[in-house]
């Protein structure tokens, strides 16, 4: 078990911070006539009330998420997308200038953009040939400023997952918070660490409705973390994050699970199925083993394969210009009639 004090690694003015107490916060509870807020009391000009400030601190949706996920509801932070969440963290423990956060590319996107925002150092160490950390490249790169490690696993453009044994060794030797995106992992075989919460006190996990719940576009993320990490956030976090509409939706969605599970054996189904017809196209090099809900595929003259696409109406995201990905196109699993779509457009660029 590693114990870290999590206060130790937050910044000054956020251990000074005196959060903004909104009307909610300082009243729970029902009542028949609320004052406190300033809302609108005639309603809203829609046929759903949304006159009232949401739940703060978004209890019913974190109860449902608690019975789905098996994690305590104090031990959830629910926030507008898990960019939110990530940047959040930055903005809690990493002070601008002087603090650096280790990435390992090709990786998520946002983790650069928010250490960019945010004014944070940052040190990248490339996954290695096979797509798993470079634990030496990584122990080699922490210094006395390194506050943070972020870990997409399944990796996000790669597909697979990241060595359980590597992310514990970097569990237990680093200093720092260590965050694990699982935006992924209902489609991947590997089990969530947030069975490892009790395990880790610098552990955060990160999960998604976006993915195989089908929400994207409401942006509800997750992180689950000790009680120490999910208190900052709600220190720091705006105090309104998301809206009672959000919350509705989600409550409504997470009521729906066999559904979502039927969808989850339909994507992995696709996912194989999709894969080898794949690999049987002369110009497919390699289609890299997945976990997630899309495939890396390397393919030759991927860029003129994806504007021959794009003329056709098929979107696909080139990731030829990432490292380790050259000449590689990430391709979300469809559909059957839309991956039979992509295949045949792509046998058509052939001829």
């Amino acid at each position: 078990m590693t114990t870290i004090d999590i206060n130790s690694l937050l910044r000054e003015n956020i251990k000074k911070l005196v959060p903004y107490s909104s009307a909610r916060d300082e009243f729970s509870g029902e009542a028949s006539v609320y004052l406190d807020a300033n809302e609108n009391s005639f309603g809203s000009p829609l046929p759903t009330a949304y006159n009232r400030y949401p739940d703060p601190l978004q209890w019913k949706l974190k109860e449902k998420i608690s019975t789905i996920k098996g994690v305590p509801p104090q031990n959830i932070f629910v926030g507008n997308g898990s960019d939110e969440a990530i940047d959040l963290l930055f903005r809690a423990f990493c002070n601008p200038g002087v603090d650096n956060v280790i990435i390992v590319p090709p990786t998520y996107g946002m983790y650069e953009v928010s250490a960019n925002i945010n004014d944070i150092n940052l040190k990248k160490v490339n996954l290695l040939d096979n797509f798993q950390l470079d634990l030496e490249g990584i122990a080699e790169a922490i210094d006395k400023n390194t506050k943070m490690i972020f870990i997409c696993s399944p990796n996000n453009p790669t597909g697979n997952s990241i060595d359980r044994q590597d992310i514990e060794t970097v569990l237990s030797h680093f200093e720092g918070i260590v965050v694990i995106d699982e935006a992924y992992i209902n489609f991947s075989r590997q089990k969530s660490f947030i069975q490892e919460l009790t395990e880790y006190s610098n552990l955060v996990v990160l999960q998604t409705l976006s993915k195989a719940w089908g929400l994207a576009a409401l942006r509800v993320g997750m992180a689950f973390a000790c009680q120490d990490i999910i208190d900052i956030y709600n220190k720091v976090k705006p105090p309104y994050n998301m809206s009672q509409a959000t919350q509705e939706l989600a409550l409504e969605a997470l009521n729906n699970i066999e559904q979502v599970n039927v969808w989850i054996k339909e994507t992995v189904t696709e996912r194989n199925k999709l894969s080898k017809e794949l690999e049987e196209i002369s110009i497919v090099e390699k289609v890299y083993p997945s976990d997630a809900n899309f495939v890396l595929a390397k393919i030759k003259y991927a860029d003129y394969l994806y504007d021959f696409l794009v003329d056709r109406g098929i979107i696909v995201r080139n990731r030829s210009k990432v490292v380790l990905c050259d000449s590689c196109l990430r391709i979300t699993v469809g559909t059957p009639a839309e991956n039979e779509a992509l295949i045949k457009a792509i046998k058509e660029f052939v001829i």
